[in-house]
């Protein structure tokens, strides 16, 4: 470890020192990939720069033990202990710093909830979830807007799609793809029985044009009325979009807007990360073994995590993890959650 780390700092400096080279200033491009990889290697050397002090004084400490003056051992041995201890610290959290990080990680989000199993409870619970998120986003910073959906008539949602922009926002929500499952009495249950419904939720990295080029031949963009509750029309105006994919198939609409310019670029916000998706799934396909072991591989078809009513549990499955406050998680509070999964995903990645 200290080995590369070594490397990477010689790497820093070389960064430093082209950053201070007039015609790499000049040159915007240049200058801005190297001044943002400076700014993601700038933790890790100082963690690394802390280190290699605390090493130091543990050696010096070591030579004052064998000190005659006893006052002075005391000191040494009493420092020593403390240098020990933030030298523990950063022999765990060093390795995880040199783990390659997701290109991803910094983007905003595209998400899409759809009830399964389980019909109009199904649907209740994917509100239910749209709404988890909702309030986890606004405890972070982040922004949500929605690109469509497809509400029922008691208030949950066969589909609905939405963004969400802030920093870190893929980081954090893309372990929530997955299948979970509900487990309650619904409100159209009057034997009192407990159901068992499934919603799935799709987490996406908002794809810029630059990362994903579509041909706008292959699209095929039908215009329409937006409609409200009850199939009454909101306008006259044909305001709503939707846009298909030809070579994929896919389809995606958007009438959350009042105007066809902004319903068309959410809609193509969401196309662009559901084609990138599609790819990568595809790609995906010929490593799934090895997925299949990986925390928060995306399987639509996984179940990641069971919600039960009765007991107020919510347990993760990929990871074993059982807490009773269902009430506080559906309310967005998922931290305790999240943050067991990353630190689970890291502990894979080091053992590989």
């Amino acid at each position: 470890m200290l080995d590369k780390l070594q490397k990477v700092e010689e790497h820093f400096a070389e960064i430093e020192s082209r950053l201070s080279d007039p015609s790499v200033v000049a040159d915007v491009e240049k200058f801005t990939a190297l001044t943002r990889e400076h700014a993601n290697l700038e933790p890790i050397i100082k963690k690394f720069r802390e280190y290699k002090k605390i090493l130091a004084q543990i050696d010096e400490d070591k030579i004052l033990l064998e000190s005659d003056d006893d006052e002075l051992k005391t000191l040494a041995a009493e420092e020593l202990a403390e240098l020990k201890k933030s030298k523990a610290a950063l022999d765990i959290e060093l390795p995880i710093l040199l783990l390659p990080k997701d290109p991803n990680d910094d983007k905003n989000v595209v998400m899409e909830i759809r009830g399964g199993v389980g019909g109009e409870e199904a649907a209740l619970f994917a509100g239910d979830l749209f709404r988890m998120y909702t309030r986890y986003a606004e405890r972070q910073g982040w922004r949500v807007d929605i690109v469509d959906m497809n509400a029922t008539t008691i208030g949950g949602f066969k589909e609905i799609s939405f963004t969400v922009d802030g920093a870190g926002a893929f980081s954090k929500l893309k372990y929530e793809s997955g299948t979970h499952r509900v487990q309650r009495v619904p409100v159209t249950e009057s034997s009192g029985r407990i159901h068992t419904s499934a919603v799935t939720v799709a987490v996406m990295p908002e794809v810029e044009e630059v990362d994903v080029v579509i041909n706008p031949a292959d699209l095929r963009i039908d215009t329409y009325c937006a409609s409200g509750a009850g199939g009454q029309y909101v306008n006259r105006t044909e305001t709503a979009i939707r846009i298909t994919h030809l070579p994929t198939g896919i389809v995606v609409q958007c009438q959350d807007e009042k105007s066809q310019l902004k319903n068309k670029e959410k809609a193509m916000r969401v196309l662009r990360a559901r084609v990138k998706d599609l790819a990568v799934r595809e790609q995906n396909e010929a490593i799934a073994a090895d997925r299949k072991n990986q925390v928060g591989s995306g399987d639509r078809s996984e179940r990641i995590r069971t919600y039960n009513f009765p007991q107020g549990r919510v347990t993760d499955h990929r990871i074993g993890l059982t807490l009773h406050k269902l009430d506080a998680i559906l309310n967005g509070e998922l931290d305790e959650i999240i943050a067991a999964l990353i630190t689970a995903d890291r502990a894979k990645k080091l053992s590989s």
